[in-house]
Order: C-alpha cells, then structure tokens, then sequence
C-alpha cells in the first residue's frame, strides 16, 4: 500500500507538472517550508523543494508564467518552449519522489511520469491553440486561472488522499491516450494555418484563379469516388471541421465538375485511401465566416440538420468566397457559373 501511494503521489506531481512545472514545485515548496503538509517517511526525499532557494527560482518561474500564461498567442510560444522542459521536470520530479529506490524502478517511473508529463503538457497546448481563436483576452485570463485552480486542488488532493487522486489519474491518463492523437491533429492544424498566415505577403488582396486540377494521388482517389469522367471547375486545399460523415482537422481538397452541378466532393488521402465524401449541394445552404486564420465555408442542412464546414488559409485570397458564389449559382442553375480571376 505505502508503495501504490508513492507511485500515486510521483505520478501526480508529473501530472501536474505538465500543466505547471513552476507551480507544482512553488506550491509544493511553500508547503513544505512552512509545515502545511508533513511528509509522510517515504516522502522524505521531497524535503528539498521546501529549501529557500528551490522555492525562490521557482517562484520567480512560476511569476514570469502567470502573466506569459494570460496574454494571448504569448502563452503559445511558451508553451513551445516548455514542450521538452515539462515531460522532463515531470519525470524527475516523481523520480525525486520515489528516494532511491531500485534503479530499474526508477527508469519505468521516470518514462511513465515523462510521459503522463507530455501528455497533460499536449492537452493544455492544443486548449491554448483554440482559445486563442477568440479575439478577446478574457478567456485566455479565465483558462489560465482554471488551470492555476486545477494543480492548487491537484497537490490538495495527492497530500491528502493519494489514492484516490491515483484512481483520478489513471482515468483521465486514459481519456488523454484516447483523446491525444486528435489533440495532436489539431495543434498540426493550427500551427499549420499560423505558418501560413506568417509567410502571406503583406497586403496581398490580389484574387486567384482556382486550381482545376488534383494532385495525381488525390485525382485518383477522386476518378473512383465520382466515377465520372467530366473535368474538374475547380479543386481548392482546405481543411476539414465540423461534420457527422467526415473526420475534423483533416487536409483534402474541395471539389466539383462541370456536368454535376448538384455534385461537391472532399477528396482526402490516408492510409487506405482516406475518408473522401460526396455533397448534395441542392440540399445546403451555403456560408463564409472569416476567422482569424482563416476562411470557414459551411453547409448546412436545415432539414436534415446536417452541417459541414471546410476551412481555406488566407495565403490565396477569396478562395472560400468564390466557392460559395459558386455553389450558390449550382443550386439554381445547372451550368456552374464561370470562376475567372478577380483583382481586389
């Protein structure tokens, strides 16, 4: 039992060191240093992080953090910057933990801890990616005091039933496994539409003509989806969103021909081929909503109530919009409406 507990209080400290590294070490030196907690024989080895000054550099850490945490698009950097550092405090904080126990131990504790580290690490940056959609710092300020809140009630609930935050542990260890490959995915996405939004050319408003052509591999996929022979009007690179049928966060194309008018497709390649869809355009309504990074197109199926959203980056201006245009013409008539460039 007294091991389960120890194994249950190195891996949540790695937990939340993957939140806060500089808060966990701070909040658990302070209470150390002035006795909030007495450790228990096996804990003896964490009477270190209570000396002045563990707590002092980790305090003043832990400052710079507070307000780097809070600011928009900064918190984001900083995470990056934490991305090796947190896994790695994590780990060798629980592997202070253990004392010095049997060196084999101490490796499998270390690489469990790193990663339990990494992936509580993972969670908070792709949770940064989305909030800093939001033009407003409020939520950034409300996120990041939650998490403050989170690794206070975290350290409360390890000093006084191990156990139990053990049990808590492995449950949310869990749903980040199930849950992390689309974690990963989305911050690919984000950081992918960043790059791209950093590498536009300032005061690029210039409209271009869309490509009629598909990359030979996505073509392919597209001859056997379609199995028509008519010609692309068009194929734009986007990005999956919302939408029962079709994965979230995934690169493909847009596209449509000329003879099917009723007729869009989102050609994706994967593994096996990928997970490509066909649209019955006369049954949605069409929209444009800009966002910060980029341009989101939806479908939406008031009947059905059905909705599907594609988004474009920006580095090629009015793509989205000129597809809507598009597919607004499709849906009356059943010649697709010429799509020339245009200079803004």
């Amino acid at each position: 039992m007294e091991v389960l507990q120890t194994l249950a209080v190195a891996l949540g400290l790695a937990a939340l060191s993957g939140y806060s590294l500089y808060l966990t070490v701070f909040a658990t030196g302070l209470a150390i240093h002035f006795h909030w907690i007495h450790l228990a024989s096996q804990y003896a080895s964490l009477s270190v992080l209570g000396e002045t000054p563990v707590i002092i550099v980790s305090g003043i850490l832990f400052f710079f953090e507070f307000f780097a945490d809070k600011i928009p698009w900064v918190d984001s950097a900083w995470d990056a910057i934490h991305t090796l550092i947190r896994p790695v405090g994590g780990a060798l904080l629980a592997i202070q933990t253990l004392g010095h126990p049997d060196p084999v131990f101490s490796v499998i504790v270390g690489l469990l801890a790193g990663g339990v580290s990494f992936a509580a690490h993972t969670v908070k940056a792709a949770t940064r990616l989305v909030v800093n959609q939001s033009p407003e710092p409020f939520s950034n300020i409300a996120v990041s005091t939650g998490e403050n809140l989170v690794v206070f009630g975290g350290l409360a609930l390890l000093w006084t039933h191990p156990l139990v935050a053990f049990c808590a542990l492995v449950f949310l260890f869990t749903l980040a496994i199930f849950f992390l490959p689309k974690t990963w995915r989305a911050m690919r996405i984000k950081l992918w539409f960043i790059l791209q939004k950093l590498q536009q050319p300032a005061g690029s408003g210039s409209e271009q003509a869309l490509d009629t052509k598909l990359p030979s591999r996505y073509d392919m996929i597209f001859r056997r989806l379609s199995n028509t022979p008519s010609p692309l009007v068009w194929a734009a690179l986007c990005v999956s969103g919302k939408g029962k049928r079709i994965e979230s966060n995934r690169f493909g194309y847009l596209a449509a021909t000329e003879q099917e008018a009723s007729k869009v497709y989102f050609i994706r390649h994967g593994w096996l081929g990928g997970a490509s869809r066909m649209f019955e355009i006369e049954d949605f309504d069409v929209s444009v909503e800009p966002r910060f990074l980029y341009d989101e197109l939806n479908l939406y199926s008031p009947g059905k109530n059905q909705r599907y959203s594609f988004k474009f980056d920006r580095s090629r201006p009015g793509v989205a919009t000129r597809i809507a245009e598009d597919l607004q013409h499709r849906r009356t008539l059943e010649k697709p409406l010429a799509l020339e460039p245009h200079v803004g």
